[in-house]
Parts: C-alpha cells; sequence; structure tokens
C-alpha cells in the first residue's frame, strides 16, 4: 500500500496505477472501446468514465472507481507504465 499526495487530500493507494484522465482515454482507444464498453466492463455508469476522461492529470475519483476501470482495462490487455512519465501499452500476447 502506497501513501501520497493528490492535491490537498492525502491518499492511500493499493496496485492503483491508473492515475491520469490521459492513461485512461490513450488505453480505452488502443481497445478500440468505447465508453459503454469500459463502463460495463468495469461495472460503472457511463457518466463515471467521461468524468474520469475528462481530466488532463490526475483523475479525482474514488479509489475503488479506479481500480474497477483499471482491472477492466488490464483485463482487456492494456499494461500501464508508471516510470517517470505515465502511459499505456498493449500487453505481449502470449501464443
Amino acid at each position: 500500500m502506497s501513501l501520497f499526495w493528490q492535491g490537498k487530500t492525502l491518499c492511500y493507494r493499493r496496485g492503483l496505477k491508473l492515475n491520469d484522465g490521459r492513461q485512461l482515454r490513450a488505453g480505452r482507444a488502443l481497445l478500440g472501446w468505447g465508453q459503454p464498453r469500459l463502463a460495463k466492463a468495469a461495472k460503472v455508469a457511463i457518466g463515471t468514465i467521461r468524468r474520469m476522461e475528462s481530466f488532463e492529470g490526475a483523475i479525482q475519483s474514488h479509489t475503488g472507481t479506479l481500480l474497477r476501470v483499471q482491472t477492466a482495462l488490464e483485463k482487456g490487455g492494456i499494461e500501464f507504465l508508471n516510470d517517470d512519465r505515465p502511459g499505456v501499452r498493449l500487453k505481449e500476447r502470449t501464443r
């Protein structure tokens, strides 16, 4: 579990790699998914996906919601990159 500051709020996040609205939009685009498909896969409202994608930086959302969306994208084949420059890529397919 990690502890960090997000804006003025101290947050705990466990295993959370999705932290930027641009990452979310890019991951969904790589999979070719529309917002309704991601919302259904993550079991969240479409409006939640729209709101999360509207952030240009850190997504302001409940940790559980972020984790559900991240998990849905990872199951779809997305790998999150969070070195010094956060990003996404498609996972290597196993043969």
